[in-house]
């Protein structure tokens, strides 16, 4: 199994599918890299070679007792780029990922990156504060880990539904909880994480081609909060809304996202 390490010792697991210029998978919170199997599956097919590193403490990867901060998680990724000697590549995220590709491009720069791809994306700030006034109130998250840490199954169960659409197999659903590679202690220090976080400076300064997908049906992080909020930071930014797309839509609208990003891919060499 591919392993590398860490700058503090870390094992870290990861994933390498086809050919070509490199697509690197960043994952949502709790999920490891088997979360890109369909996208694996589509761009390892047409001259890609596919990539992802499961997250400190997701997946195969060490649970470190400690690190779990974007600095953290952006010189994990810049270590894996790094020492695989990547160039040209395209950095595809989820959810949870934007964060880390953000931080990563303000703390290493991006010689070594081409674009961007940020699916649902929880940047650019979470939280609601005086000057984030569209934000989520702290409340509603202190409640979400309030349950995390009683009950975590059934959050999962309660949130697999919204995630996807009702067109979906109760097949596919099942499997989408397969995804979550983490346990519970690891979930709650990568959200908090999460809510503390405020990008909307660096975003500012990124500057290679951007591609935001979000849905008007995503009950995780809404359209305005994620997906317009982000976009209007990045310079050289195209913005796609997906007509009643959930959180899922890597899942739920694959066909449609999948012509998006190769279209996205050719247009911005």
């Amino acid at each position: 199994m591919p392993f590398i390490t860490a700058n503090d010792g870390t094992q870290l697991y990861w994933r390498d599918w086809g050919s070509g210029a490199p697509m690197l998978f960043v994952s949502a919170l709790g999920c490891g890299g088997s979360m890109w199997d369909y996208q694996f599956t589509e761009f390892g097919t047409r001259g890609m070679r596919c990539l992802s590193l499961d997250r400190r403490g997701h997946g195969r990867s060490d649970q470190s007792a400690q690190g779990y901060d974007f600095d953290t998680f952006a010189d994990d990724l810049a270590t894996f780029i790094d020492t695989l000697d990547l160039k040209d590549v395209t950095l595809v995220s989820h959810s949870m990922g934007s964060g880390e590709i953000v931080r990563y491009l303000s703390r290493h720069g991006s010689k070594r990156i081409a674009r961007v791809i940020l699916l649902a994306p929880t940047t650019p700030m979470l939280l609601q504060t005086e000057d984030n006034p569209g934000g989520i109130a702290r409340e509603q998250f202190e409640a979400l880990w309030a349950l995390w840490r009683r009950d975590y199954p059934s959050w999962v169960a309660s949130a697999l539904p919204p995630f996807f659409v009702p067109e979906t197999s109760p097949a596919m659903m099942r499997w989408g909880a397969t995804i979550l590679q983490a346990p519970v202690y690891v979930a709650l220090a990568c959200s908090r994480e999460l809510v503390e976080a405020d990008f909307r400076a660096e975003m500012r300064d990124i500057d290679v081609p951007t591609l935001i997908v979000h849905g008007d049906r995503d009950r995780s992080v809404s359209l305005e909060v994620g997906g317009l909020a982000s976009a209007e930071l990045i310079a050289d930014c195209t913005l796609r809304v997906y007509p009643g797309a959930p959180h899922g839509l890597l899942y739920t609208h694959m066909e449609q996202l999948h012509a998006d990003m190769w279209a996205f891919l050719k247009d911005s060499r």
